[in-house]
């Protein structure tokens, strides 16, 4: 039979349960911190054909060579909306500023708040591709049968001339896919409308 146990143990075995409560805590604050951390690291770097965000188009050459830069859009399917890039494909000078629109349309009969991801192909083009303001990862709340155009302004950067190894990129697509948010901010857009017809109707 054990005897008590004496404090300089007792003091041991608090340190071992706080170490393990703080090792706990922080492979879950870790575990939380991911997905926008990785989100951060591949728009800063165009990691997995994520297109960088440009802070600032800056004083930058605009060259002959372009490539032609294609648009696509795919909506999850459980997300009743319409997504389309009004054009379908512009010519691009490496360096010159373009300004494309995307329009979605809720087809439901109900309030949604969509939000969008984004890549871009061929995966080795990401870095080069440089968007300077986009909707993407923006919450966008439509009304039944409302119809929205979304502004995307992107440069391809002169610098990808530079390296021999992208001489044959002659095509870049930009590709879209929104996904219906169930976010606390989504859920407090809906909660604006509900709101706001309460009052109407009161």
């Amino acid at each position: 039979m054990s005897g008590p146990v004496n404090a300089p143990q007792k003091n041991r075995n608090a340190r071992t349960a706080w170490t393990m409560a703080a090792v706990v805590g922080g492979m879950l604050g870790l575990a939380y911190a991911s997905a926008p951390l990785y989100d951060l690291f591949c728009r800063t770097t165009g990691f997995g054909g994520t297109p960088r965000v440009a802070q600032d188009a800056g004083d930058r050459p605009m060259l002959a060579r372009s490539v032609e830069v294609r648009f696509d859009s795919n909506v999850d399917p459980n997300l009743p909306w319409r997504f389309e890039p009004v054009q379908r494909s512009v010519r691009v000078r490496l360096g010159e500023e373009i300004l494309v629109h995307y329009r979605a349309t809720n087809v439901s009969q109900r309030p949604i708040v969509g939000t969008a991801a984004y890549n871009i192909t061929p995966e080795p083009a990401g870095p080069w591709f440089n968007k300077v303001q986009c909707f993407c990862f923006t919450e966008q709340l439509l009304q039944p049968g409302q119809s929205i155009d979304m502004p995307v302004i992107f440069f391809v950067d002169p610098e990808m001339d530079k390296d021999r190894r992208y001489d044959n990129v002659r095509n870049i697509t930009l590709s879209y896919t929104f996904y219906e948010s169930k976010t606390e901010r989504a859920k407090d857009l809906l909660g604006g409308i509900a709101a706001n017809g309460n009052r109407k109707g009161g």
